[in-house]
């Protein structure tokens, strides 16, 4: 057994199983405090929620609380494990919830039969919740169960493998974009992969400028275009009217290379084919579809993003999720919507362009870091970015009316 392997388990298993725990907020120390935190006291206010459901935020931890909910049908790189077997990443889910937002969480693993039942089980209990972050559930099922959840709850869904992929990403991809002097209305996009992860980034890209004529997606079969007859919905939103079959067509003039599918499937010499000053985002983990140190031999101009710690530039959901349900959750959104999305992207692309605090650098091994080839990203230790994100999504929030709270408090999330 590796020295790494056991770390892991034991870091899982000690001092005792798991890694997250439930603890008490309020006084329970005497008859006194046990009368006022269940019978008789706890009636007072059930009769005010019943009165009034909003009532919940202001006498429970509704508010503050997130579900981290998976059927572990595409758990990680490990693909369809089954629901117990996700529960190990979603507690972890549940600890990044806490150490980077604050924000209390507990994981929940559905066993069911169809995808009607995965929607019913957790529709039935997302009053409990101050929003539903869905997680590692494989596509195309996610994408209905997600739109589905959307119209039957009054809280946050938000499936993070898709959204918050696509807003780091985002925010990477147009911070490289101004440092190699191009316009994403202009570019040309490889998107290698076409699965929730990669239809996400590309839709969001889309908003955020991108033309969707010059994305070309492949999948398994090569190239997604409009003469093929075995394309999903999703799919054939990037069925691209082109007579090109191949990675090396597509990749000829390309400005863009964006790989959410598997490890070594980008062949260096493509990277000879691609425009000047390329852009390629590696993000399958743990292995990249090419590794950073032959893509650099290849071209010297490229700029490079993995799903890596131990390489710059890492593409990794913890920038954004944890901050997006902060300010979500602090003006009771009733959904993440796409301004709040943009505003998140905005936001965090922002951070890259300022002076990195010690504590940062210290925290990353890194004596100096500074907006450019090699830090187009913030680093996940970054403590801007809960205050700068969750404000920016909160105001987005209240903006596009989705808000059930008006105006943030002046010191909001100040130290």
């Amino acid at each position: 057994m590796s020295d790494f392997r056991q770390k892991a388990l034991d870091y899982h298993a000690l001092p005792k199983p798991g890694k997250i725990s439930v603890e008490l907020t309020t006084p329970a120390s005497n008859v006194d405090d046990l009368a006022l935190a269940y019978s008789p006291g706890v009636a007072e206010p059930v009769k005010e929620i019943a009165a009034d459901p909003n009532a919940a935020y202001k006498y429970t931890a509704k508010g503050n609380m997130v579900a981290v909910i998976s059927n572990g049908t595409a758990i990680l790189g490990l693909g369809n494990l089954g629901p117990l077997a996700s529960k190990p990443v979603m507690e972890g889910k549940a600890l990044l919830f806490k150490r980077f937002a604050g924000l209390d969480s507990i994981d929940i693993e559905v066993k069911h039969r169809t995808t009607e039942e995965f929607i019913n089980t957790v529709a039935n209990i997302a009053d409990t919740f101050g929003g539903i972050n869905l997680e590692d559930i494989k596509a195309p099922e996610c994408f209905e169960i997600e739109k589905e959840l959307i119209k039957r709850c009054k809280i946050p869904i938000f499936h993070d493998d898709q959204h918050g992929t696509a807003i780091v990403t985002a925010a990477g991809m147009l911070n490289a974009l101004e440092i190699q002097g191009k316009n994403i209305q202009d570019i040309r996009i490889v998107c290698m992969g076409a699965g929730a992860a990669a239809v996400a980034c590309m839709e969001l890209l889309i908003k955020c400028g991108a033309q969707r004529e010059r994305i070309y997606m492949l999948d398994r079969k090569g190239v997604i275009h409009t003469r093929r007859q075995d394309l999903t919905e999703h799919k054939m939103l990037f069925a691209n009217n082109t007579d090109k079959r191949t990675l090396e067509d597509v990749m000829e003039g390309a400005d863009v290379f964006l790989g959410v599918s598997g490890p070594d499937l980008l062949p260096p010499e493509t990277l000879e084919l691609m425009a000047e000053n390329p852009i390629v985002f590696a993000c399958s983990n743990p292995d990249p579809e090419i590794k950073p140190e032959l893509a650099h031999e290849v071209r010297k101009d490229l700029i490079m993003a993995t799903g890596r710690s131990d390489y710059p530039n890492q593409v990794n959901n913890v920038l954004c999720f944890p901050f997006i349900f902060r300010g979500a959750l602090d003006v009771r959104a009733t959904s993440i919507n796409d301004e709040m999305k943009v505003a998140a992207v905005e936001a965090l692309r922002s951070v890259s362009k300022e002076s990195v605090p010690d504590e940062v650098l210290k925290a990353s091994n890194i004596n100096k870091l500074e907006f450019g080839r090699d830090y187009i990203i913030p680093k996940p230790m970054d403590p801007r970015l809960c205050k700068r994100i969750a404000t920016a999504v909160a105001k987005a929030a209240i903006e596009s009316g989705v808000a059930q709270i008006e105006e943030l408090p002046e010191n909001y999330l100040s130290d």
